[in-house]
């Protein structure tokens, strides 16, 4: 027994953090036969973005099951800025705390200033102050985390609809 505990602690050398990879991934999701067996009314593009990618993940594969196109799940302010320059989306889902040097409220201001795309914040962060900094971008709904996938799938509907 004395053997085998010691041939684990051989392998629990300490690893520094530095010889970590930083992990970034951006899910690129299209699923066009579910939003078009489901109607043509939900056959827009979302931008999921969320610095926590299992939330990130879940949010898209709710949407994805209720016949929306997710086109991307990116956890930056610079990914969905870049993103929306090539592909056109018609609403994003976003939080206001982001990884990078920019939050949320930046990005939402950019994308509407530069594309009109608007947003829906989903955050744990939407005291007055931030609600008032994010004002010029024209949110359309804001989610207080933690929220359900029904809750967010019922928002996003709502929103759509009345966009149309």
């Amino acid at each position: 027994m004395a053997r085998t505990k010691r041939s684990l602690m051989a392998w629990s050398h300490p690893v520094s953090v530095a010889a970590i990879p930083r992990f970034r991934p951006i899910l690129v999701l299209s699923n066009d036969e579910a939003s078009a067996s489901k109607g043509s009314s939900q056959a827009v593009r979302l931008l999921v973005v969320e610095d926590d990618y299992l939330v990130g993940s879940q949010v898209a594969y709710a949407l994805e099951d209720e016949g929306f196109v997710v086109a991307a799940v990116v956890t930056s302010a610079e990914e969905a800025i870049e993103f929306t320059r090539c592909e056109p989306i018609a609403l994003a889902i976003m939080d206001v705390r982001l990884a990078g040097e920019r939050d949320g409220v930046d990005c939402a201001l950019e994308l509407f200033r530069e594309h009109g795309i608007r947003c829906i914040f989903a955050t744990a962060h939407s005291d007055e102050q931030i609600k008032a900094r994010a004002e010029p971008a024209q949110p359309l709904a804001w989610i207080q985390k933690p929220y359900s996938m029904a809750s967010l799938i019922a928002s996003v509907r709502k929103t759509l609809d009345s966009l149309e």
